[in-house]
């Protein structure tokens, strides 16, 4: 479910959750041979549930879909899938997703004695110094990026 009561941008666009049900799906605990695979891996089946493997904090996580390129130098591309957990404390390094003057972004947090520094991970864009003139809050700390190919 999409969360519409939050000051969307076109920077990222969040979602809540659905624990409404159990999805399990076919999970191979062998390996992934990138060689020549073991006849008897076909024989290995287990199911995993995702929401079990990627939330730990049922609460306090939420997912985001990335819009644009900030931060294509750590992998995180136009359309991947962010798992956020907001329990977390930030921490310096961290990458997170912050709202600073209504706009939603994911950055590396940078934290130095009287600063806060928003860095992408692209060199097309520049670090964001927080100051006291900024409404600015961390919305929560990136656990996980699922890849869209």
């Amino acid at each position: 479910m999409k969360l519409s009561d939050l000051n969307i941008t076109n920077a990222i666009e969040l979602y809540v959750p659905d624990y409404s049900s159990t999805i399990e799906v076919p999970f191979f605990d062998v390996g992934i041979s990138a060689g020549f695979p073991s006849p008897a891996d076909d024989f290995i089946e287990l199911t995993i549930d995702l929401n079990k493997e990627f939330i730990k904090n049922k609460d306090t996580t939420y997912f985001a879909k990335v819009k644009g390129h900030s931060m294509k130098n750590v992998g995180i591309n136009d359309g991947d899938l962010l798992i956020i957990d907001k329990s977390l404390e930030p921490q310096n390094n961290k990458i997170a997703v912050c709202q600073i003057d209504g706009e939603f972004t994911v950055k590396r947090i940078k934290i130095e004695k009287n600063s806060i520094w928003l860095i992408a991970e692209n060199e097309d864009y520049k670090p964001i110094k927080v100051t006291p003139e900024n409404n600015f809050m961390i919305w929560g700390i990136v656990i996980h990026s699922i890849k869209s190919f």
